[in-house]
C-alpha cells in the first residue's frame, strides 16, 4: 500500500543481501563503514521517494533506542 511502511518480509534471498552488505564494509574503518551505511540509506530514500513513508521508517528504526547518556530505567517499550 502506497504511503505506509512495509515491514513484512519482503526479500527474495534476505541472507544474501545480509552478506552482501557486509562484504560491501569488509577492510573498512568503522567511520568508512558508517559512510557507505548513510550513502546506502539516501540512496534508499531517494529510491522509496515517499516522505510519509520514510518518517515511519525512521520512527521504526529508532524505537526503543535511547539517546547517550539516558537513564537506561526510563526504557519504555513499545
Amino acid at each position: 500500500m502506497p504511503g505506509t511502511l512495509n515491514t513484512e518480509p519482503n526479500l527474495d534471498a534476505p541472507d544474501d543481501f545480509y552478506a552482501a552488505l557486509v562484504d560491501a564494509q569488509r577492510g573498512l574503518t568503522p567511520a568508512q563503514s558508517q559512510q557507505v551505511n548513510a550513502r546506502l540509506v539516501l540512496l534508499l530514500a531517494n529510491h522509496i521517494g515517499d516522505a510519509r513513508v520514510l518518517e515511519q521508517a525512521l520512527a521504526r528504526a529508532r524505537q526503543g533506542i535511547l539517546p547517550a547518556g539516558a537513564d537506561e530505567t526510563l526504557r519504555v517499550t513499545q
